[in-house]
């Protein structure tokens, strides 16, 4: 049986503590703050990140460095026989196809999964991968798996302002403004690889429950039979306000009472930085490792 490590990034909103915990190489993602470069939860912690983000410091993201990534890769294949490696969506960053093209010099032995997921989405399937390979699957089977679950999760975010989709040039300046007086607030979908528009409504509340409401359809309809087989999780995530979204999850459990949990965790800097403080999201994801 061959020995796997398990790589992910920290767009899975997994933490160097808790990827020494669990046995997991958590790679840093990068971020340009007025110029300087700072690497998620090793010298820039979410509380810094969010405060940076209010005083309108000049964010942008990066990828990981192909030197570093292979650095980690060369000193993990001393101890594993391969390598499973799980990043953020390819269609929200380009450190996918960098890992993929890098793998080619391993002759198989690191296998890059682009399963089109991010956030708690993509920390499952760090799971289910971690679960797969206590199972005794090797790497190849492994990525074969995640890459068949890959659209069986779906994310559905509301935000606080939409001041940050206006300064990415998703919505325009007029946009920004009208919707800042009616106090109306988009929900957005991410199914897959993009992040498309879903509903627009006035008012956080409204836009928690077409959240909720968005879900409860995934659940009876595309997931019906996953709901039976008990292979979903419904899980959230937040931008920076931790007391919101703690009540959030209570509201999630009291609308969904066949779940026994709402897991929150704080959502991936990577599309914190495109969205802003005080979003919120929302997701149903089908575990693609079924134990017997």
């Amino acid at each position: 049986m061959s020995s796997i490590a398990i790589v992910t990034d920290s767009n899975s909103g997994i933490t160097q503590e808790e990827g020494r915990r669990l046995g997991i190489s958590v790679v840093p993602m990068p971020f340009f703050i007025d110029g300087e470069l700072y690497l998620e939860d090793i010298n820039l912690s979410q509380e810094e990140f969010y405060e940076k983000l209010k005083k309108d410091a000049r964010i942008s993201t990066s990828q990981p460095s192909p030197g570093d990534l292979c650095d980690l890769w060369d000193r993990l294949l001393k101890d594993y026989d391969e390598i499973v490696y799980i990043p953020m969506s390819s269609g929200l960053s380009t450190s996918c196809a960098t890992a993929l093209m890098l793998a080619q010099d391993y002759e198989d032995r690191v296998q890059v999964v682009d399963n089109q997921r991010i956030s708690v989405t993509q920390r499952q399937s760090v799971m289910d991968a971690m679960a797969m390979a206590r199972a005794g699957m090797n790497a190849s089977e492994i990525r074969k798996v995640l890459l068949k679950e890959k659209m069986n999760a779906s994310i559905y975010i509301t935000l606080e302002t939409l001041k940050y989709l206006k300064k990415g040039g998703r919505i325009t300046p007029a946009a920004a403004a009208i919707g800042t007086v009616l106090n109306l607030k988009p929900v957005l979908q991410i199914q897959g690889d993009k992040l498309d528009a879903y509903s627009k409504v006035r008012g956080k509340k409204q836009a928690m429950k077409v959240m909720m409401k968005a879900v409860r359809k995934d659940i009876d309809t595309r997931f019906a039979s996953d709901m039976k087989e008990g292979r979903l999780l419904l899980q959230g995530a937040y931008t920076g306000n931790q007391e919101e979204a703690s009540a959030f999850a209570e509201e999630v459990l009291r609308e969904f009472p066949e779940f026994n949990d709402c897991r929150m965790d704080p959502l991936s800097l990577s599309v914190s930085c495109h969205i802003g403080y005080g979003a919120l999201a929302l997701t149903v994801t089908r575990t693609g490792f079924k134990t017997e």
